[in-house]
Parts: C-alpha cells; sequence; structure tokens
C-alpha cells in the first residue's frame, strides 16, 4: 500500500480557479494562494442558498489513540455523493501542528479520500492558525505592556485570565513565570495550545468582519483591583488584533483527491473547544452545494454535542442527518479487548464494545437527527465482524454502510453516499432537540450534558471551580445576555467519563468540573473536567522524528 503523501504526490489537481468555476464562484474574485489552495471573500454567501442546501453531520464512537477515520470518511462520502451524481461539498477544520508533528501526523484524510495539497493543509496552509498565535500573543504583549506603563498610576489586575499560545504541543509551557529581572510586571501564567485559544472560537463562530471585531472588543483579559471586568475594548486595540485576523476570516478553498470542492476553515479541538469548522465556512459551502458534508471533532459526545448546541444553536444550521463512523479496532477496545490484539478476530469483545456505539446513536437521536452508521473498513477486519455490526444496526431500525474509501476513494462511499441520501429523502428530522436551554443556569447546563450525553449520574465541582462560578455571577451579575452562552465541556475524548481508561459505556460515574472559564468573545462557557489540559504533551516516539526530505520531497506526513 501506497503512503498518503505517495498517492497524494500521484493525484492530479486541477487549478484552484478551475474549482471556483466548477461550483459557480467566479475565478478572478478568490484570492489564490498559489495553484491550489485560495481564499474567498465573504460576499458570496447566499443566505437563501444555504436554507436548501442538505446539511450532513459526520461523526464517531469514541475513539482509540489512532483515530476512527472521520475525516477520510467526509471526504470520501463528499467524493461519494459526487459519484451517484449529486453535487457535494465537503467543509472541515484545519488541522493542528501540534498532532501533526506528535501523534497523528496529519489529518487531512488518508489514502483516496484526501484534501490536497496536503502537504501544505497539513503544515502552514494559508497562515490561519498563525494569524489566531500572532493575533493572541499580541494581545498578551499589549496587556503586559499596558500593566507596565500604568502600574505608576496604580492599575493593577487582581486576576490575568490571558494566557498565551503556541501551535505546538509542549507540557513545559503549561505553566511559566513572565517578566522577571525588573523587565515587566512579574506574573505567573502559561501557554494553551493555538486551537484552545478564545480567538480560534471566535474565527469560527463570527459571521462577519464587524461581528469579528465586536467579539474581540468583548474579549475578558482579566478582573481590575476594584473588581471590574478588564477588556480588549479598554486597550484599545480591538480594531489592530482584527487587522491581524481579517484574511484569516475568509474560508479557504482547496479540493479532494478526486477534485471535489472543499473548504477547510479554522480548527479547534472538540476535546478543549467546540471542535467545528467555521460557521463561515460551513456557508459558503452550503450555498453552491446541493449535499455539504461537515464533520465535528472526536466522539459524538464531545463534537456532534457541541455541533448542535452551539454551532448550530448560534448559526441557525439545521442538518439533516448524523453520519457515525465506527471501526471494528474501536468496538473492539470499548469491549474489553487489550489494544495489542484489537486487530485480531474478537467476536464478543466486538458484541460488547456496541454498546459505546449504540450510546452515540441513542444521543444523536435525542438531537431530533436520523443516523446512519459507517464502519470504515480495515484491510484487517473480517466480514463476519461486519455483519455484527450491521445486523446490530438493523435491530436498531438504523441505516448502515460500509465505508472503503481510504482503499477506493469515491467509489468506496458509494454504498454509503446512496444510504444517506435514501435517509434524507425519507426522514425528515425533527426540531434540533438541544440538551438544555439558553436561559438556564451554568450549573444546569453543564449537569444536563454530563447526565443525558456522557450517561454521568452526577457532577461535583472543585472548590476552584465553585469559586469560579460564584466571581461569574458576582462579576457579571448585570450582564443578561452571558446567561444565554452555552457551554463547551474540556473532556477526555477516550471515555464518556472524564476518565480516559473507562472504555465503553459506563455508567454511574462522578463528572467532576475543577474549573469554569467565561470566554465573552467567543460567547461560551468553557467548563473544565477532570484532569483535561489545554496544552497536550508530545508521545515517547512523536511523529516529528519520521518527518523529513528526501530527494527534495517531504515524507512522514499522513
Amino acid at each position: 500500500m501506497k503512503t498518503d503523501i505517495q498517492i497524494a504526490r500521484e493525484c492530479s489537481l486541477k487549478h484552484i480557479n478551475e474549482i471556483a468555476t466548477q461550483i459557480g464562484i467566479p475565478h478572478e474574485e478568490i484570492e489564490p494562494y498559489g495553484r491550489y489552495m485560495a481564499k474567498v471573500p465573504l460576499r458570496f454567501i447566499d443566505e437563501e442558498k444555504v436554507k436548501k442546501s442538505r446539511l450532513i453531520l459526520v461523526t464517531a464512537i469514541s475513539p482509540t489513540k489512532a483515530g476512527i477515520g472521520k475525516t477520510t470518511v467526509s471526504i470520501g462520502l463528499a467524493m461519494g455523493l459526487n459519484k451517484i451524481g449529486k453535487k457535494a461539498i465537503v467543509a472541515l477544520r484545519e488541522p493542528s501542528l501540534g498532532p501533526c508533528f506528535g501523534i497523528k501526523g496529519g489529518a487531512a484524510g488518508g489514502g483516496y479520500a484526501q484534501v490536497l495539497p496536503m502537504e501544505k493543509i497539513n503544515l502552514h496552509f494559508t497562515g490561519d492558525f498563525h494569524a489566531v498565535t500572532s493575533a493572541h500573543n499580541t494581545i498578551s504583549a499589549l496587556l503586559d505592556n499596558y500593566l507596565y506603563h500604568h502600574r505608576k498610576d496604580g492599575f493593577s489586575l487582581r486576576e490575568i485570565y490571558w494566557k498565551r499560545v503556541l501551535d505546538v504541543n509542549d507540557r513545559a509551557l503549561r505553566n511559566v513565570v513572565t517578566g522577571l529581572r525588573g523587565d515587566g510586571v512579574v506574573s505567573e501564567t502559561g501557554f494553551d495550545i493555538t486551537p484552545a485559544s478564545e480567538l480560534m472560537a471566535i474565527l469560527c463562530l463570527a459571521t462577519s468582519e464587524e461581528d469579528l471585531q465586536r467579539r474581540i472588543e468583548n474579549i475578558v483579559l482579566g478582573i481590575t483591583a476594584e473588581g471590574k471586568p478588564f477588556r480588549v475594548r479598554d486597550l484599545g486595540v480591538a480594531g489592530a488584533i482584527t487587522v491581524l485576523m481579517r484574511d484569516a476570516l475568509m474560508p479557504n478553498l482547496v479540493q479532494t483527491t478526486e477534485n471535489t470542492p472543499a473548504f477547510i476553515h479554522g480548527g479547534p479541538f472538540a476535546n478543549i473547544a467546540h471542535g467545528c469548522s467555521s460557521v463561515l465556512a460551513t456557508k459558503m459551502a452550503m450555498s453552491y452545494g446541493d449535499y455539504v458534508v461537515t464533520e465535528a471533532g472526536f466522539g459524538a459526545d464531545l463534537g456532534a454535542e457541541k455541533f448542535f448546541d452551539i454551532k448550530c444553536r448560534k448559526a441557525g444550521l439545521q442538518p439533516r442527518l448524523v453520519v457515525i463512523v465506527a471501526t471494528t479496532q474501536s468496538l473492539k477496545m470499548h469491549g474489553g479487548v487489550e489494544l495489542e490484539q484489537i486487530k485480531e478476530p474478537n467476536m464478543e469483545g466486538l458484541r460488547e464494545g456496541l454498546k459505546n456505539l449504540n450510546r452515540h446513536i441513542h444521543n444523536m437521536q435525542g438531537f431530533g437527527q436520523p443516523v446512519v452508521v459507517t464502519l470504515n473498513r480495515y484491510d484487517t477486519d473480517h466480514d463476519e465482524e461486519i455483519e455484527v455490526v450491521r445486523r446490530n444496526c438493523e435491530d436498531l431500525g438504523v441505516g448502515f454502510a460500509v465505508n472503503e474509501a481510504f482503499l477506493h476513494g469515491g467509489d468506496g462511499a458509494v454504498e454509503l453516499a446512496q444510504k444517506v441520501v435514501d435517509t434524507i429523502e425519507r426522514i425528515q428530522p425533527l426540531p434540533i432537540n438541544f440538551v438544555y436551554p439558553e436561559n438556564d443556569t451554568i450549573e444546569n447546563k453543564i449537569e444536563k450534558v454530563c447526565k443525558r450525553i456522557y450517561g454521568a449520574a452526577a457532577v461535583e465541582f472543585t472548590k476552584t471551580g465553585k469559586k469560579k462560578l460564584e466571581s461569574i455571577r458576582t462579576l457579571f451579575a448585570d450582564d443578561e445576555s452571558i446567561r444565554h452562552y452555552p457551554i463547551c465541556i474540556a473532556k477526555t475524548q477516550y471515555s464518556f467519563s472524564a476518565d480516559s481508561t473507562r472504555y465503553g459505556s459506563p455508567e454511574g460515574f462522578t463528572i467532576r468540573i475543577r474549573d469554569v472559564i467565561l470566554n465573552c468573545g467567543s460567547e461560551i462557557v468553557v467548563a473544565i473536567a477532570g484532569d483535561m489540559l489545554r496544552m497536550p504533551g508530545l508521545p515517547t516516539s512523536p511523529q516529528a522524528e519520521r518527518i523529513t526530505i528526501v530527494n527534495g520531497e517531504i515524507e512522514g506526513l499522513s
């Protein structure tokens, strides 16, 4: 089997002008980044067409550390829809350099279902992540400068919320001290990874350049000595930060291995942020595609819940169907099979692991959505294992299809594409049944997600968590808008619980909320569960050890 990067190099790419023209955008209006990538101005979003487009969400069961192949399936499904005569576009998140050089090696799909040019998409792409990183750290520098020059006036912040970010996995930067040796105001702070930046969430939820600046102005940086929120607008620099992010706001147009148009934009992680590509990219795709395939990160307990409760709620989107991706390996892992043996046949473990899949199905149906399950097939899978999964879905009245896009591109996803189209034509989704009402309390919103989606028996707030909740209530008592903010829970992706080792479908557990962060720019309340960290570390053998240049070409990306 050829590597992903070898397959990518063999594909015949169309000039990005041709891709734009193919979907109806005048090629002279796009802003090319080389021959195969371009940014598309926001004026090409057509809200009337958005209302008519069929939006399909691809999510997954709780993944293994190697993942489920959700991006590969999303790309394959879009190509499969085009194979059966539908006008389809895929809308995905941008890869982060942290996981790319850490554990994944890339996040642009795989095999014969990739978005291209994969080397550029996996690396610096059009510079969106760098724009977010630079804008975020510019705010940090301007805040430190403000504190330095105004301390003679007696100004200080009793709490500073704003950290710094980098798009790397670097555990050594989680906690740092700045301003030593008399060069500034000494402060304990730290770094998050760029996908966890509030600016990344703002990029993905903003609806216009004006909305982008409004949100940036509202970012709360800290609390003054007098107990008042101190925001970016108090620094007077929101315009400058908007300038830094202006180009990043435009969605990026690329193509798949079969020249299917793809919008790749934004990259918040679903385990520490809301895990969805930008509203603008989704609406741009829906303006030009009769069918639009998008994905939400990690398992459906994380990305899909946030897709509905945050993205759809705030953007007014109504998907037509949810596709849940599973693999026999992930099912066996959730069935108690040791990780070293999940590629071997184990019918008992497979059947036990179906409990994880079935809870995700139940949750998606609880949102009012029709569901189709697809098995992302590996060459180690056995027909008997696949039939067990198929019969399970049939017993639940849920559509099922095998996906082989990794090996066969769009042809390998035709069965899934036809099942998706047939289900959309046969079943109308109900209006989204959100987990909580907008005007509920923060505690109730958190508890409802934990109990209804995760299956927790109870929610417990640590002393820090309780203190943060009380602080939010006191400091923002006069701001009614905060009551309507959705909840974004940061939690391990490997389990319904907050314990990454509790596979399967655990019950009777308690979710411990150790911190609550109010993001007034992205208009989200982030609740951190368990030991979840917003700056990942690197594994024992990071993928960076295998990425290099051989004979002038990059190797090791996937």
